[in-house]
């Protein structure tokens, strides 16, 4: 019975696959009469890991806060993915599928193989519209590890959405300035679950080749249907990239406020507040060391969740967290990374176990190998 279903999942992917492909070829035909230049871009991306947790989730359960290297005591795939992408004069298309425990752990249980798939047309010289499934456009860091200067991501990234259903307005007035509009379904879902529908804005300027200044909104209420009190979430992100000389850095703030969810006066407004610094030093070409701090509170948990901590109260989470690592780089499109890293939640909050007995700690130990082609 496992070997049909097991075959019967690798007809569908291979089906997909080829409808992929099938349909990039048209698209290319078509525009070839009416576009000077049109290009087909075919790349991937394997992601694989070993990982050890101090935090017993029992055999093949995924870790709290699971995205990246999820599994204890395991070699895993985070992700391999194949990427379609269509680039021409006034059209474009972009069609990613990707497999391994962050789509299973973390992705849209509808449409789990689908990372983003969203077509295009230019509409003036520096205006397209774009619609269908996106990656976010929220956030300081990406999921991927070969995004991040870290493997893991920091707790407040998996709270953040990692994907959307809308349109979008691209309009690049400059070079070095780029801005998003979206009109989107909701926060962290493909499909829709009420009649409302969101916002979002990226804007982002390049400072110099040497990095960038940003800023990303959320605005919508996901709240059902049948709720009669309205719980507009207003999420709010600024990131900073730069690199001086040998040194990588990064800073991303986060700051979230939603109607009517404040936990003792629930007809008040809850707000969250995270961040997150990193840096990375490289000491030779092909050898570099890394580290990030990150902080995340959330006392109302409407972003994270309510849990009753050691003194009997109601709360959300709270936590600081530290990483570090070393990377090897073999070449160019390649890493090896070893890091660790340490969460540590509010002395009452012992929402881990380990030998036993709960605990607000867990350390953490991730090693990753990484190729992009």
């Amino acid at each position: 019975m496992f070997a049909y279903h097991q075959t019967l999942l690798n007809m569908k992917i291979k089906y997909a696959l080829i409808c992929a492909v099938t349909f990039l070829s048209v698209l290319k035909a078509n525009t070839q009469t009416t576009d000077t230049i049109a290009k087909l871009i075919i790349s991937g991306y394997v992601d694989a890991y070993y990982a050890y947790y101090t935090d017993s989730v029992g055999v093949n359960n995924y870790q709290k806060f699971p995205s990246i290297s999820s599994r204890s005591n395991q070699i895993g795939l985070n992700s391999a993915l194949i990427s379609f992408q269509y680039n021409a004069e006034k059209v474009r298309g972009i069609a990613t599928f990707h497999f391994g425990d962050t789509p299973k752990s973390t992705w849209s249980p509808s449409f789990n193989y689908i990372m983003e798939a969203h077509a295009g047309v230019r509409l003036c010289k520096k205006l397209w519209l774009d619609a269908g499934f996106f990656r976010t456009h929220f956030g300081t860091e990406g999921l991927l590890p070969k995004e991040n200067i870290t493997s893991s991501i920091a707790v407040h990234t998996f709270y953040e959405p990692y994907y959307e259903a809308g349109i979008r307005l691209n309009y690049n007035p400059s070079e070095r300035l780029a801005i998003n509009l979206y009109a989107l379904n909701g926060y962290n879902v493909y499909e829709d679950n009420n009649d409302k529908k969101s916002f979002g804005l990226l804007a982002t300027y390049a400072l110099s080749d040497k990095g960038n200044i940003g800023y990303s909104n959320y605005i919508g209420d996901d709240s059902n249907d049948a709720d009669p009190v309205s719980h507009l979430r207003i999420h709010q992100n600024l990131f900073f990239n730069y690199q001086i000389n040998k040194l990588k850095l990064q800073l991303g703030l986060d700051y979230c406020m939603q109607e009517n969810s404040e936990l003792d006066h629930n007809n008040k407004t809850a707000s969250m507040f995270s961040s997150i610094f990193a840096l990375k030093y490289q000491l030779k070409p092909k050898f570099a060391v890394y580290g990030r701090v990150e902080y995340f509170n959330d006392p109302d948990g409407f972003m994270s969740t309510i849990i009753t901590n050691d003194l009997g109260e109601g709360s959300g989470y709270k936590l600081f967290g530290g990483t570090l690592g070393v990377e090897f780089k073999p070449t160019d499109n390649s890493y090896i990374r070893l890091e660790g890293r340490q969460l540590v939640m509010d002395k009452e909050q012992k929402i881990f176990y380990w030998d036993g007995e709960a605990s607000n700690t867990r350390s953490e130990v991730l090693f990753n190998v990484g190729v992009s082609f």
